[in-house]
């Protein structure tokens, strides 16, 4: 095989494929659609989420919504973005895998709403499972800024160790964030203590 075609194949090989549609007990993971940027919009809009989340800007409005919505659902990202969505398709968070420097990252947010029901949970576990079927050899890495205890916890609970800390820059806050940095194993995902 010459090396351009070994160049072409070698991407492709850390790919989990197309965003999936996954059910649980209580929710729909599905890929997103551009019109779920007033639901994200409204969630995002509230600081209580967002102070939480290193990448979004505060205030987050619908435009904002539609900037991240527009790649994220044209097909031309390996990432899997998913829509976390109950009842009749209404959308309540997003929980997403991006390839980035080489390794997978996990990332989430739900709808203040919706809080202390077990929701996160149910959706990060079902997204790890599926995603460690289709890539079972790859290391999952995430993390949470340290006033953020109960997402550590559910981290924790689905087979998470710490790796590290770190500061990492809030652009909803406009500052550094002491961050504990996680790693979830190959083979160690815990889904019956997450469920």
């Amino acid at each position: 095989m010459s090396a351009p075609t070994l160049q072409r194949l070698k991407p492709q090989a850390m790919t989990p494929g197309p965003v999936p549609v996954v059910t649980t007990a209580r929710l729909t993971l599905r890929p997103h659609r551009l019109s779920d940027a007033n639901a994200i919009a409204e969630s995002l809009s509230d600081f209580a989420i967002t102070r939480m989340l290193a990448r979004v800007p505060a205030p987050y409005d619908r435009q904002d919504a539609l900037d991240w919505l527009v790649p994220v659902t044209s097909g031309a990202l390996t990432d899997w973005h998913m829509a976390i969505t109950s009842g009749e398709d209404a959308h309540i968070g997003v929980v997403s895998l991006e390839l980035r420097h080489g390794r997978w990252h996990l990332g989430y947010w739900l709808n203040r709403y919706f809080w202390r029901q077990g929701y996160m949970g149910e959706a990060v576990a079902a997204m790890l499972e599926r995603f460690s079927r289709r890539m079972p050899e790859t290391a999952v890495h995430s993390g949470v800024f340290a006033d953020n205890p109960a997402s550590l916890r559910l981290q924790e609970k689905l087979g998470f160790r710490m790796s590290g800390c770190s500061e990492v820059y809030s652009f909803a806050r406009n500052t550094m964030v002491s961050h504990i940095e996680t790693v979830l194993q190959p083979g160690a995902l815990q889904i019956t203590k997450a469920a």
